[in-house]
């Protein structure tokens, strides 16, 4: 373990990516995957990161609702990975080592643009995948204001990828966001939160199984990888210098297996506005949020009447959560200061409404399918741990054909000790209850015997949604409306370790005409 200074750094806030060109229908994009060396922390050595625009995390990507936005993501990374490839599942050996692939998380788009992680691509397009059918992408942008976020989704090391540096968010903006009066410009702030480990040369240490199964199989995939230091954009234990004002804080769990639960020290209250998918209907006020791996919260912090004063952000999540190993309160327990010592610069007008944007409920009536879906631990014939969907993996056939514009309710089923924050790709989705049930039963019978009733999301889950934490020991109900377009989709854990290997399965969005 590499010990470093807290706090010692400033936050870097991303840039902003402009187009290379903007023509009369769409703008056009470029963005080149490569590798770079970044100043991580002012005590480190400058480390080796894989980057967006060759910046960890990448630049934002800012965009207007209904806007249609053309992206070539180009990948100019070397034929070796610097970090451990474990080529033993889904057959990696036969594919080139390092290979890449784009999904903005959260993006409602036809399939040869969502990313798909057959989809990858090597350097100039020389080798792609069985499911690569276009070099440029095409985004409509048809969905409310949200922080949307873009990175790595390659078949087998997306893992790795994303702990090389390959993240950046995408924000969609609209009209009616804007009349809100919502914190703006210098104070709309994104924060990517992200663990990582590093060598005392300040390269990225990423671990393998120090005791493979099978000695033949070296590096090996282990079943979850949690870092010692934390990153905020980039930057290990970083501070905000701000005014005595409102701010607006985008802030985005892009951990490879950390969840957090956040809090000030000393105590700062703070509003929850918007989720995965937008604006929630009112402002919630909070003490602490919970962000599993991919989830957004969209937040206002006041520091008004402050000035003078420091906060920082904690985190008391044990790993894997909620079971695990408890945080140390002098590393992983913390994130970042926050210091209002900068001058009121102008009078704060913005606002903080009492009311949002409407938050239309799916409704349950027209629900003609409900899909009753397990996670399941297994080990495989090396004894290493692996996680299934409904005990199934990525390569067997489709088993979820929902139809185009039809309303689906998805049992989540967790009958193990650790949550999974499961996301569909596509959709947004409302999330209905959580119920506990009898564990020790369903894992000798299968069947679901509930042992009290079902419980409300929290307040602030209550809006649209693409990832939903999935609870030890309770069935989570989503409700769907699948579409607009048809074709096939991932859906996975977010747990980068669990979705290579090998939690995650496609799904198909037929027509309504198709026989299933």
């Amino acid at each position: 373990m590499v010990t470093l200074e807290k706090f010692l750094d400033p936050l870097p806030i991303p840039a902003i990516l402009q187009p290379k060109y903007r023509n009369k229908k769409e703008p056009y994009y470029e963005v080149r995957m490569r590798p770079a060396y970044q100043c991580l922390h002012s005590k480190l050595p400058a480390t080796l990161i894989w980057g967006y625009e060759g910046k960890y995390p990448g630049p934002v990507i800012n965009v207007r609702r209904d806007e249609k936005v053309l992206i070539k993501w180009e990948n100019h990374l070397p034929e070796k990975h610097f970090l451990p490839v474990d080529k033993s599942f889904h057959g990696l050996s036969d594919l080139p080592e390092v290979r890449s692939v784009v999904h903005v998380h959260g993006a409602r788009v036809r399939p040869e643009s969502d990313g798909h992680p057959e989809a990858w691509f090597t350097k100039e397009f020389a080798q792609t995948g069985p499911f690569f059918s276009r070099k440029v992408y095409w985004y409509p942008n048809r969905q409310p204001a949200t922080a949307l976020w873009y990175h790595d989704h390659a078949i087998g090391i997306t893992r790795l990828n994303v702990y090389a540096g390959l993240a950046g968010f995408y924000i969609i903006r609209d009209s009616m966001e804007r009349k809100l009066n919502l914190p703006q410009g210098n104070y709309e702030i994104p924060l990517l939160i992200q663990d990582r480990s590093f060598n005392p040369d300040g390269s990225l240490f990423y671990p393998r199984q120090t005791e493979p199964p099978n000695p033949q199989i070296d590096p090996c995939i282990t079943p979850g990888v949690d870092g010692d230091t934390i990153l905020v954009n980039g930057k290990v234990w970083p501070y905000l210098e701000v005014e005595p004002r409102k701010y607006r804080f985008r802030v985005l769990n892009g951990s490879n297996h950390r969840f957090y639960r956040m809090k000030f020290e000393p105590r700062l209250p703070f509003y929850q506005i918007g989720t995965d998918g937008g604006l929630l209907p009112a402002p919630v006020k909070l003490e602490e949020l919970i962000l599993a791996p991919s989830e957004r919260a969209d937040l206002i912090i006041n520091f008004a009447y402050l000035a003078g004063k420091s906060f920082i952000l904690r985190n008391d999540a044990p790993s894997p959560f909620p079971n695990g190993t408890p945080v140390d309160p002098e590393t992983t327990g913390q994130i970042m200061e926050f210091r209002v010592v900068l001058p009121l610069q102008q009078e704060d007008k913005s606002s903080l409404p009492d009311q949002l944007l409407p938050v239309p409920r799916l409704d349950q009536g027209l629900v003609k399918v409900q899909r009753d879906l397990s996670l399941v631990v297994q080990r495989d014939e090396f004894g290493r741990l692996f996680f299934l969907l409904d005990g199934k993996g990525w390569h067997d056939p489709v088993t979820e054909k929902p139809r185009r514009g039809e309303v689906e309710i998805w049992n989540i089923i967790n009958p193990g000790f650790v949550s999974h924050p499961i996301h569909l790709h596509q959709v947004q989705f409302q999330i209905l209850n959580r119920q506990p049930f009898d564990v020790g039963h369903f894992t000798r019978t299968g069947e679901v015997v509930f042992t009290g009733p079902p419980e409300l999301p929290d307040p602030n889950e209550q809006g649209w949604k693409d990832t939903v934490r999935s609870t030890p020991g309770e069935v989570t109900r989503i409700i769907i409306q699948f579409g607009p377009y048809t074709g096939q989709y991932p859906w996975h854990c977010h747990l980068l370790e669990h979705e290579d290997y090998d939690m995650m399965r496609p799904f198909t969005v037929v027509s309504k005409k198709c026989k299933k």
